[in-house]
């Protein structure tokens, strides 16, 4: 780790970089709010790719594997599928998800080496807030993370935004272990 940080800061050096944006960066005032518009293509494409991935899950044979090997691996098997096909899938699709989310938060965020490591803190927390299993919760939980952060820079500091997503994933963890949107699972004897 230190060997490729000494790597990353010997080819590009110690500063943050800047990615352009894709529609330029004038601000977009909302009801006194402003809005950039790199946030719109965020969030657009975060609904497209929600979108998609709820149709790839509940609609093709592929989706319907991943489902399967994920419940119950030895019995996916048992009836014909591949779970060494179906785990190499899963890894190309989040691989092409994070990508996708790079290139779409790259504007937004400073690039530098480390950057990464916040941003999947804050996905995680925004998992486990919504609920984990649920894709609508994540989004819902991705969401309202986002705005206690806006809320919290804007009324409070912005140094302590970053400290929200601790604080909520605390508060959820004591008192609803299962997230906002997380399903009631029962056992049956």
């Amino acid at each position: 780790s230190l060997f490729l940080r000494g790597l990353a800061q010997y080819f590009w050096g110690k500063s943050y970089h800047a990615v352009p944006a894709f529609s330029g960066d004038e601000p977009i005032n909302i009801l006194g709010a402003t809005l950039l518009p790199q946030s719109l293509w965020v969030l657009g494409s975060m609904l497209i790719l929600v979108c998609l991935l709820a149709w790839f899950f509940e609609r093709t044979l592929s989706g319907k594997a991943m489902l399967a090997v994920a419940a119950n691996k030895d019995a996916a098997q048992m009836v014909g599928i591949s779970p060494r096909f179906v785990l190499l899938l899963a890894f190309a699709l989040s691989a092409a998800l994070g990508a996708i989310a790079g290139v779409m938060a790259a504007p937004i965020t400073l690039t530098s080496y480390d950057i990464g490591i916040m941003l999947g803190l804050k996905g995680f927390v925004a998992a486990v807030l919504g609920g984990l299993g649920s894709a609508f919760g994540a989004v819902a939980g991705g969401l309202l993370l986002g705005l206690m952060e806006a809320m919290t820079a804007g009324y409070v500091s912005s140094d302590y935004k970053d400290a929200v997503p601790f604080v909520l994933v605390l508060l959820v963890l004591f008192f609803m272990p299962g997230g906002l949107f997380g399903a009631k699972s029962t056992a049956r004897v």
